[in-house]
């Protein structure tokens, strides 16, 4: 996302791990499948953090949290729901994926691997792979400029996420958290000429976690959701489905952390703006038929060290729990 580097304040949590046998919930009971101390490493970074992880095997179902409900900024993981309230219209008969959608400067935006050079139109399928298999925020506002950021909202509400919050667009959210007056989008060329000002005035920037352009989901939300999305619980055919799991296994995120040979439906995100980052990831693997649906959130500022180190870490951390996970459940089945 669009990467600006200077002070903000950083946000502090509290929180306990929580180790608990599913459905019943009880700490005291936390299953023989589960692992108390999965979320080591993670925990062990700085910032603010938040994280789930249910494990549904059919014998014994159990889930490690931390934090689950805090209100972290998730960056770009929430364009899974963009996803799936597109192929709803699509399954409605009202939006077609074969549609050509234009790629030009009124929906351009930082960010964007694919599409942010070209102008023309392209298929509104190649539009949403390429917004959750690279997050390119131009193929984002693309496809929400289309279906509409309230059908996106109208969708999120009906899934039952009231903790789950979107911007109209990338390059909204981009306008506001740049000093833009609330609901003004800048326009693809002052973005433009923001991103090459070598003194930008800082004074006007405002935070990536606001009450107004944001991108904020609690980790347990997007493990309910994941877990209902994935079952087909939001799509009345197939077909449907298939072509959700389809586009959700192209995310570059899930070759960094998951186990090789491993089938996964993820979404990742990230931000380096005002001095505050955030790197997320949330989806779901399956483990010898058994899925493990998770998501991990981590919020931190310039004061908390490094932001490539951190970013590593926050990697190698996740990986180090999606491979435990794995290699209990592949052993469980030996």
């Amino acid at each position: 996302m669009l990467r600006r580097q200077f002070l903000t304040s950083a946000v502090s949590l509290a929180g306990t791990v929580a180790v608990v046998r599913t459905p019943a919930l009880a700490a005291e009971d936390a299953g023989a499948g589960s692992l108390p101390h999965l979320l080591e490493r993670f925990l062990a970074l700085p910032g603010a953090k938040s994280a789930q992880v249910d494990v549904d095997a059919p014998a014994d179902p159990w889930r490690v949290t931390f934090d689950p409900q805090a209100r972290l900024f998730c960056g770009s993981c929430f364009k899974t729901f963009v996803l799936a309230a597109y192929l709803q219209e699509v399954e409605a008969g009202r939006l077609d994926e074969t549609e050509q959608l234009a790629i030009d400067d009124s929906v351009r935006s930082p960010s964007s691997s694919v599409f942010e050079h070209l102008t023309g139109t392209t298929q509104a399928r190649n539009v949403l792979e390429a917004m959750i298999a690279h997050s390119d925020n131009t193929a984002t506002d693309a496809a929400m400029k289309r279906v509409g950021p309230g059908r996106v909202r109208r969708f999120i509400t009906d899934a039952g996420l009231t903790n789950a919050y979107i911007p109209d667009s990338t390059r909204r959210f981009f306008s506001y958290v740049a000093g833009a007056p609330v609901g003004e989008d800048m326009g693809w060329k002052a973005i433009e000429a923001l991103l090459h000002e070598e003194k930008p005035d800082t004074s006007k920037y405002r935070p990536a976690l606001n009450d107004v352009e944001t991108m904020l989901v609690p980790a347990a939300a997007f493990v309910a959701y994941y877990k209902r999305a994935l079952a087909g619980a939001f799509f009345r055919k197939p077909a449907t489905l298939t072509e959700f799991k389809r586009i959700q296994a192209m995310a570059d995120a899930i070759a960094l952390v998951v186990p090789a040979d491993t089938p996964a439906y993820m979404k990742g995100g990230s931000i380096d703006w005002n001095g505050f980052h955030c790197m997320a990831l949330a989806g779901q693997m399956i483990v010898e038929s058994t899925p493990v649906t998770a998501a991990f959130i981590l919020n931190w500022t310039d004061s908390d060290g490094d932001q490539q180190q951190i970013a590593a870490a926050y990697k190698d951390a996740v990986a180090d729990v999606l491979i435990k996970v794995h290699r209990r459940l592949s052993e469980a089945r030996s």
